[in-house]
């Protein structure tokens, strides 16, 4: 499949879990990818060998999506790189699960400055770049319609990626700018099993739950944003794609 050949494409947050797997598969459709990380140069580095390895083209660079300075120097790197930009997958994120009385100040902001200000710097660089017929594809989750107890910063943030996701949508469709949501239910990544979701009761609820009968793997919703990405979507637009074996 070669759905995207000739296209630029940026992933925040892809050396590791889904993030990793979306910059994979839109280079395996023919994307020269920019692998964003904030910490992992060693998890970026791999994910840009494995993708060079197989024939295709990357580079990483690392940065902040909520540090504007940051954003600008990701967006260079890849017009730097590449000569323009043609998709941004706004996939950098954070959770952190806690109950309402042990929210504070500091648990808001740092998921609301990533989850949120950072998809909205990235778009808003992005977009100075992005032709008619390019792509923003933001990783939102089934959170902000399941709202499972004591995530109600974390559901929070990605109910504002939904609803940023069709506002944008139309402020961006008069350019020929596409913006769409894919939303995963609980897929298995480093993350998840760090947080102790892989395994759990909260596992088995969703399992249980889930037409399917499995959790999400990052290939399932990588998939999916490269359709949102390529031009193979080009009637789509504004739409939140429930990307979670039937859960909702």
């Amino acid at each position: 499949m070669s759905t995207l050949t000739g296209k630029v494409a940026i992933v925040t947050g892809a050396s590791k879990g889904i993030g990793a797997a979306i910059a994979k598969s839109l280079a395996a459709a023919g994307a020269s990818v920019v692998v964003n990380y904030a910490s992992s140069k060693e998890g970026a580095d791999k994910i840009v060998q494995a993708i060079t390895a197989a024939g295709g083209k990357a580079v990483s660079v690392k940065g902040s999506v909520s540090n504007t300075a940051d954003v600008k120097a990701i967006v260079e790197t890849a017009i730097k790189t590449y000569g323009h930009l043609d998709v941004l997958v706004n996939n950098a994120g954070i959770y952190d699960m806690k109950p309402l009385e042990e929210i504070t100040e500091e648990h808001f902001h740092a998921q609301f400055n990533v989850n949120v200000l950072g998809l909205l710097l990235m778009s808003q660089e992005a977009v100075k770049h992005l032709p008619k017929g390019g792509a923003i594809v933001n990783v939102g989750s089934t959170v902000s319609r399941v709202t499972p107890p004591a995530s109600a910063v974390y559901t929070a943030t990605k109910g504002a990626v939904d609803a940023i996701t069709g506002v944008l949508s139309r402020e961006l469709g008069p350019k020929g700018i596409r913006v769409n949501s894919v939303n995963p239910g609980l897929v298995e990544t480093e993350g998840t099993h760090t947080a102790g979701f892989i395994g759990s009761d909260f596992d088995n609820w969703v399992v249980a739950s889930t037409p399917l009968g499995r959790i999400g793997q990052p290939q399932d919703i990588a998939s999916v944003a490269t359709f949102l990405a390529s031009d193979e979507a080009g009637w789509l637009t504004g739409q939140t794609l429930i990307t979670s074996g039937g859960m909702q």
